[in-house]
C-alpha cells in the first residue's frame, strides 16, 4: 500500500534521517518475537488525551467565539465529533533525532531501552502495511499556525508546542469502521458534549493493531537507557541474541552523566519556563 503524507504534512530532508522508537524490556521482548509492530488508537494515549483535536488556540476557527452560547455549542459539537473520528487512527511513534535525548528517556524508557531505525526504513515498512484505509508518515507539527479549515488528517499530525521537544515522527494507520457511529456525543436532550459520552466505542474498535514488518531490516541498532539496571541491558542482549538478530546493543553514553542530569519535573520545568518566556 502506497504511504501518504498528512495534508501539508512535512519529511525529514535526509530520508536516512535517524529515528529512535521508545519502550520498556517487555515491549522490545514482544516486538522482536512476533515481528508486529504495535500501533496504539489515538484516543488511548495516556500522556495526552487531546491527540487528534485542534490546540485549544485554534477552536474559534470560521469565526466561532467560546464565550458565546450558540457558538460554545456548535464548538462542543465540532470537538466531540472529532473525538470519534480519531479512533479510527492508529498511531506508532518515533523521534527523529541523532541520538537519544535525555528527556525522552526519562518521560518513555527510563529503565528501557530505544531501537533506531532511518526514516526510509520505517517508510517501507509502513508500506507493507494490510487491511487499511490508508497509511501515512510524517513529522508531527507543533502549535496551530500551520493549522487551515477543519480536517482531521491536519488535526491527527498536529500536537501542542509543550510536546515539541519530542520531535516525533508519526506512522499513521487508517481504519474506520462505519458502524461504530458518529453521535455518541449528543445526550438524552439531543445537547453537544465535547467527547463522546458512551466510552469506550462498541468492542468490535480494537484498543490497538498489529502488523507484520520486516524488522531485521527496520533495525538498525538498540539503545539502552542510562538508568536501565544491569538485569535490563542482559535482557535486552538476550532478546537479541536469541531471536537471531545481529542487531548491536549498547548502552547510552548519557550513562557517564546520568548522576549530573535533571530529572523529568526539572526539564518539564525548564521548558514550561521557555514557553512563558
Amino acid at each position: 500500500m502506497p504511504v501518504q503524507m498528512f495534508p501539508d504534512g512535512l519529511e525529514p530532508a535526509d530520508s536516512d534521517a535517524v529515528i529512535w522508537r521508545f519502550m520498556d524490556c517487555e515491549k522490545f521482548g514482544d516486538l522482536v518475537t512476533t515481528s508486529e509492530l504495535y500501533f496504539r488508537r489515538a484516543d488511548k494515549f495516556d500522556k495526552d488525551d487531546e491527540e487528534g483535536l485542534p490546540p485549544e488556540d485554534y477552536l474559534p476557527y470560521a469565526g466561532l467565539d467560546p464565550l458565546d452560547v450558540r457558538d460554545a455549542v456548535e464548538l462542543n459539537h465540532l470537538r466531540g465529533s472529532l473525538a470519534q473520528d480519531r479512533e479510527a487512527f492508529f498511531v506508532n511513534c518515533w523521534c527523529l533525532s541523532t541520538e537519544p535525548t535525555t528527556m525522552m528517556w526519562q518521560q518513555y524508557a527510563r529503565d528501557g531501552l530505544a531501537i533506531g531505525s532511518r526514516y526510509r526504513l520505517l517508510k517501507h515498512a509502513l508500506g507493507s502495511c494490510e487491511n487499511t484505509l490508508g497509511a501515512f508518515l510524517g513529522l508531527v507539527r507543533y502549535g496551530s499556525k500551520h493549522l487551515t479549515g477543519w480536517n482531521v488528517l491536519r488535526f491527527i499530525s498536529t500536537k501542542r508546542e509543550k510536546f515539541a521537544h519530542e520531535q516525533e515522527v508519526r506512522a499513521l494507520l487508517w481504519v474506520p469502521d462505519e458502524y461504530a457511529g458518529g453521535n455518541r456525543h449528543f445526550d438524552e436532550n439531543n445537547f453537544p458534549h465535547d467527547r463522546p459520552l458512551t466510552d469506550p466505542p462498541p468492542d468490535r474498535v480494537p484498543e490497538g493493531l498489529r502488523r507484520s514488518v520486516d524488522l531485521r531490516s527496520l533495525i538498525r541498532e538498540v539503545e539502552v537507557s542510562p538508568w536501565a539496571s544491569e538485569w535490563t541491558f542482559a535482557e535486552v542482549e538476550r532478546l537479541v541474541r536469541e531471536n537471531g538478530y545481529s542487531t548491536p546493543v549498547r548502552r547510552s553514553a548519557l550513562a557517564r552523566f546520568k548522576d549530573l542530569v535533571a530529572t523529568e519535573e526539572d526539564l518539564l520545568e525548564i521548558l514550561r519556563a521557555r514557553g512563558a518566556g
